[in-house]
């Protein structure tokens, strides 16, 4: 990612200054505070100290994996309720305060005689930066065992306003006829991602996402696909006993996780995987893994009074993302994980159509059609000349130390390139397609770069609470989607107490 060098020199003393206040907390937390000891919900139900589970919480290992793969449990006698302390209550609270700088850059409205000379409303480009204190939502998380076998977990999630939606709503039935590699869920759960983004540790807007997940081309109406999303659906998981070897298939409705039937009349998805671990003695255990999330979603919405009517979509059309996963160990400290993705999307997704939900908006914080969008095709409708279908790469790298359980860096890099542009050289020059695009698009248009690095420190992880103090910086960068054609360019430096109890 190119960056002006006015940029850097700008931003340089501030993270110098920052890096610098941020090493001496981490020294003076690591003199005073005891060692860490475990998490709640499940810690306090086992007894197990936080390392047993977590590279540092909440970012699992293979041994807090395999955990979760036999659906929360140890596979001892004391996994079914039944032998719990009456005092056990399966809950966590958590929330997280912040102070963040973000910068970016956007049309602004400048008048005569207050920042330039430029006529009244004319809009110009600049660098916007804020700062302050602000908040998270708050996650409730709960989960457990039923009976042994029988796992469930909800979470009921709030973004900063207290508006509450259930994040995770899922049961589970595990070791169907006493085999490790019959396990089915259903509910509303996170898809079976090598790399999960739902225990990352990024806490900044661009940061806290993988973007690969959820990458979208300019103008592309297709909100289906976006892997980091909770989905609707049932799932089959199977593992071998010492859960080198997993393998999954969920069935998803086309929603992107949505409740209500609202979109396609009768659209489904897969998403598939395989992973195998590999002993590579005290390095650690290593996994190489590979995906496939394919599927269709409608493109036409019957509609009342000029409104796409929930659940009457028709016309479906296919998409595709597949790629590799790795996760590599070096050592009890460092590790380094790496997603790649191939993604396809129908010329019908590439134009703007398919979403019914919002026209013209972000749904999830990913950008979605323009405001020129059309919400669905109308019968006889016909695509644009030059009209194709949008494909593109994208590649994830995240590399983790591990000080200990306490204390963890991690610096990440993401780079989303398309390969094939929605509106391909023979789109009709001059023409405003339905994706609010004019002409054919630069080979390059929407393409990604995303920086991250953080430092994270748990002064005390205990079986009742725990507390993280994080200091963060993300760039993001992506070509021809800032105001008036320019490129978007972000930066934002947050620090935060992340805290659950």
């Amino acid at each position: 990612m190119r960056i002006g060098i006015r940029m850097c020199a700008r931003r340089l003393s501030c993270v110098q200054s920052f890096a610098t206040a941020a090493l001496g907390l981490m020294i003076l937390f690591l003199s005073v505070t005891p060692s860490a000891n475990a998490l709640p919900a499940f810690a306090r139900k086992y007894g197990l100290r936080c390392s047993a589970c977590h590279e540092t919480w909440p970012i699992l290992n293979n041994f807090g994996l395999k955990f979760r793969d036999n659906g929360y449990q140890l596979m001892n006698d004391h996994d079914a309720p039944i032998w719990q302390n009456p005092s056990y209550w399966p809950v966590t609270f958590r929330i997280t305060p912040i102070w963040h700088r973000v910068s970016s850059l956007n049309a602004v409205d400048t008048y005569t005689g207050v920042t330039t000379t430029l006529p009244e409303g004319t809009l110009a480009v600049q660098r916007v930066t804020s700062t302050g204190f602000d908040l998270s939502g708050l996650d409730f998380h709960t989960g457990g065992t039923l009976e042994k076998n029988i796992s469930f977990y909800v979470l009921p999630s709030s973004d900063s306003t207290a508006t509450f939606h259930f994040e995770t709503v899922m049961a589970r039935f595990d070791n169907l006829f006493g085999s490790s590699w019959l396990n089915i869920k259903m509910g509303r759960f996170e898809l079976n991602n090598l790399l999960s983004e739902k225990r990352m540790v990024q806490l900044t807007g661009n940061g806290g996402i993988y973007q690969t997940y959820h990458f979208i081309p300019v103008g592309d109406g297709n909100i289906f696909g976006q892997m980091g999303s909770n989905q609707l659906g049932m799932e089959y998981m199977g593992h071998s006993y010492d859960d080198r070897t997993r393998v999954s298939a969920a069935l998803l409705t086309s929603s992107d996780g949505n409740e209500n039937l609202i979109t396609g009349a009768n659209s489904y998805n897969g998403f598939f995987t395989f992973d195998q671990g590999i002993d590579m003695g005290k390095l650690g255990v290593d996994r190489l893994g590979a995906y496939a999330f394919v599927g269709e979603a409608a493109t036409y919405y019957r509609t009342s009074s000029g409104t796409p009517i929930a659940g009457s979509g028709i016309q479906n059309k296919g998409f595709s993302r597949e790629g590799f996963t790795g996760q590599f160990y070096f050592g009890p400290h460092f590790d380094v994980n790496l997603v790649t993705q191939h993604g396809a999307d129908n010329a019908w997704f590439g134009q703007g159509y398919g979403n019914p939900i919002n026209p013209g908006s972000a749904e999830n914080g990913i950008p979605g059609c323009p405001p020129t969008c059309l919400p669905n095709s109308t019968p006889g409708t016909t695509l644009p000349i030059g009209s194709q279908a949008p494909t593109w790469n994208g590649y994830t790298l995240e590399a983790r130390y591990v000080y200990s359980p306490q204390l963890i860096f991690i610096g990440e890099y993401e780079a989303e390139r398309m390969s094939r542009q929605a509106n391909g050289p023979n789109y009709v020059a001059g023409f405003t397609g339905p994706n609010g695009l004019t002409g054919p698009s630069p080979s390059n248009l929407g393409n990604i770069n995303n920086y991250d690095v953080l430092i994270r420190y748990n002064p005390f992880m205990t079986s009742r609470a725990g507390m993280a103090l994080q200091s963060e910086f993300n760039v993001f960068h992506q070509i021809g989607t800032g105001p008036v054609g320019t490129n978007t360019n972000t930066s934002e430096l947050l620090l935060g107490l992340d805290f659950d109890f």
